[in-house]
């Protein structure tokens, strides 16, 4: 089987965003004149959960006095998260966000091998865009085919679907692709929709549980900046690249036809 597509995940995987995230929720939490604050170690926590609003949910019903105060709790959230979502942007737009080591060059890479590119995210349209164009200075419809975002796709992983809508844009199978991740959540998901999992661990997540997963790096490496492989078998090189992914696709594929193989009814002669 050839390596014909790649699907990334966002925030964590493309660019550590992870941080500026937990800052624009406390700066929205001010804002709204709540007493919530998201610690480092509370955010590593409540990152087991998928999507900003998601979280909100879980803290409104923690706080049983806020919830008896609040008419709409639907609205609420809604309302807190776009405040969220506005001073998350600000923060893109200063620059101070760059992207993780390797991504850029893996991007260019698999373009210039013919590869088709997917994103499946939580995050939402505008943030990703606002990422892309900061970071890279490109539409990132120049580069990804299919970008899958919570705009499009309100399920959160680890359930499939947003790989599934991803594959689904690109026209390929879950064979031919291989995601890119950075959660035990993300892990899941693409695992779930039938792909293999490249797992870039950050501070928030270096300690998930990646059961399944091809490879866990540190990140994604540069010639000057080799990863650290901390599970799967790299082939000896210091950072992923196109040629790494493709022995992948190459490997499970004879692993699937060795189980085909050794699955197939036999027959025996009679005496």
């Amino acid at each position: 089987m050839e390596l014909k597509g790649i699907i990334f995940d966002v925030d964590g995987t493309i660019a550590d965003t992870e941080e500026f995230h937990r800052l624009a929720f406390n700066k929205a939490f001010d804002e709204f004149d709540l007493d919530w604050h998201w610690s480092e170690e509370y955010y590593h926590d409540i990152l087991s959960i998928s999507g900003g609003k998601e979280r909100f949910r879980v803290c409104l019903e923690n706080d049983p006095e806020l919830k008896a105060r609040i008419d709409n709790p639907q609205n609420f959230i809604k309302d807190l998260h776009r405040c969220k979502s506005e001073h998350y942007r600000h923060m893109l737009g200063s620059g101070q966000i760059k992207l993780r080591p390797g991504v850029e060059r893996i991007i260019n890479e698999a373009l210039l091998e013919g590869l088709t590119l997917g994103i499946a995210t939580s995050s939402s349209e505008a943030n990703f865009f606002t990422l892309i164009e900061q970071t890279l200075d490109i539409d990132p419809r120049q580069i990804f085919k299919a970008i899958i975002t919570s705009d499009i796709v309100s399920d959160k992983k680890p359930c499939p679907v947003v790989y599934q809508c991803a594959l689904a844009g690109m026209g390929l199978t879950p064979e031919e692709c291989i995601a890119i991740e950075d959660t035990a959540n993300g892990n899941e998901a693409a695992q779930n929709a039938g792909l293999q999992a490249i797992i870039t661990t950050h501070a928030y997540t270096r300690d998930n549980d990646f059961t399944g997963a091809t490879l866990v790096v540190n990140h994604l490496g540069e010639p000057d900046m080799p990863n650290t492989v901390n599970q799967g078998d790299a082939q000896g090189k210091v950072l992923v690249d196109v040629e790494l992914l493709q022995h992948f696709i190459s490997k499970n594929d004879a692993l699937n036809e060795i189980e085909t193989f050794s699955e197939a009814p036999r027959v025996a002669a009679k005496s």
